[in-house]
């Protein structure tokens, strides 16, 4: 069971911003040009990246220009999860943001 500790001061924000979203993207076989792809287009639909990582703690080395390497290695994982700033975002069930096969939900939101 877990305890409040008397140190803890709970606010309205959770320190990541006013709101955060947490996205799983989901792909078969998905590849460092189809995560740009996406997260280019979540950042022309109007929202901050926080971050990107994966379920197991593997860090994405992205810059903050948020590219990465345009080449065919494929990631191996096939759910990248996504912090989403200045929300709400909409799942995509198909062909997530143009591409074929990516689909996206919203696992979280905290603010």
């Amino acid at each position: 069971m877990a305890y409040v500790q008397t140190n803890t001061l709970a606010r309205d924000y959770n320190g990541l911003g006013a709101r955060t979203e947490i996205v799983n993207l989901a792909k078969t076989a998905l590849t460092p040009a189809e995560l740009h792809t996406i997260l280019n287009d979540m950042q022309l639909n109007g929202f901050t990246i926080a971050a990107v990582g994966t379920a197991d703690g593997t860090p994405m080395d992205l810059t903050d220009e948020v590219t990465v390497p345009a080449t065919d290695t494929i990631f191996s994982t096939n759910a990248i999860l996504i912090a989403l700033q200045s929300g709400p975002y909409t799942a995509e069930g198909t062909n997530a943001h143009g591409v074929t096969g990516a689909v996206t939900t919203v696992i979280a939101v905290f603010g």
